[in-house]
């Protein structure tokens, strides 16, 4: 027991001081955070113009200010952003296995008493160290430009307040969490695909082709749907309960909540992670290093 723990630990301390000398690394932190940011500054420049057409022919006086409040543009910078997260940490981990195989630092690991199990749960919670980091950085970027873009403030249509702050913040911090839920299955995925690929480049293609037909094809598997961990997940074709959280604080009041969805997302990437997890665990005692 003390073997494996130790073996883990080594394993963990390698990946984080090579994290720090890594492109992918601080590209997975950084990069939806810089995307959300150049995203803001072009929507902000089209409603800019938009508003200078509309003042001159006086209209869109209600669209205007649901257009200034920034918290519809927070909740869009958080779910672009996690799309953007979702595809470069199954990326990063379809890349972390495969590519320390190929290169010959798996057998070096090994030496060094790590066991091949103790290398992919280190490698695990490195991703997810990584994704921590990013999360945080999104969310602050995003509140930060979008609330200095916009102003944040409650929905009100002729003095009468549609939807408060208390309201709007509790919509997305529930929408919030419900996004957040799937991505440790994400990132498992990405480990297996990394486990049972015979190279970097395989396996990254692999996992990102893989995701990408997901997200196409749930649309098509109705109610079945709801039983896979990315449907929940921000994503290019987005079903997730974020995006209905887009709309509600905007002041929509057509936006339907099925309780059944909302459940579902809370349960069901748990067994997934467990499933691919347990998986990568087999499987990785019998490939070839």
């Amino acid at each position: 027991m003390n073997l494996a723990v130790t073996g883990f630990i080594k394993a963990l301390r390698s990946e984080l001081l090579v994290a720090r000398y890594t492109l992918g690394a601080w590209l997975v932190v950084l990069l939806p955070a810089l995307f959300i940011s150049l995203q803001f500054l072009v929507v902000r420049i089209s409603e800019t113009g938009a508003a200078a057409r509309d003042s001159l022919l006086g209209q869109g006086d209600f669209d205007a200010m649901i257009a200034n409040n920034a918290y519809g543009h927070f909740v869009d910078g958080l779910s672009t952003g996690l799309t953007l997260l979702g595809l470069l940490l199954v990326a990063q981990a379809a890349y972390s296995f495969s590519t320390d195989r190929d290169s010959g630092a798996l057998r070096h690991l090994l030496i060094r008493c790590s066991s091949r199990r103790a290398v992919v749960l280190a490698k695990l919670v490195h991703l997810h160290v990584l994704a921590l980091l990013a999360i945080l950085l999104l969310i602050a970027t995003s509140y930060l430009v979008s609330g200095n873009l916009w102003e944040f403030g409650p929905i009100v249509e002729d003095g009468f307040e549609l939807i408060s702050e208390e309201e709007i913040a509790a919509e997305i911090k529930l929408g919030l969490q419900l996004a957040l839920i799937p991505l440790p299955a994400a990132i498992a995925f990405g480990v297996l695909v990394s486990v049972v690929a015979n190279s970097a480049t395989q396996a990254v293609v692999s996992a990102l082709g893989l995701s990408l037909a997901l997200d196409v094809f749930k649309g098509m598997l109705g109610e079945y749907a709801y039983y896979l961990y990315a449907t929940f997940q921000p994503s290019l074709l987005d079903q997730s309960y974020l995006q209905d959280v887009s709309r509600l604080v905007r002041g929509y009041s057509d936006v339907l909540v099925d309780e059944r969805f909302l459940q579902l997302n809370q349960w069901v990437p748990f067994p997934a992670l467990l499933l691919l997890l347990v998986a990568s665990l087999l499987i990785v005692q019998k490939r070839k290093v």
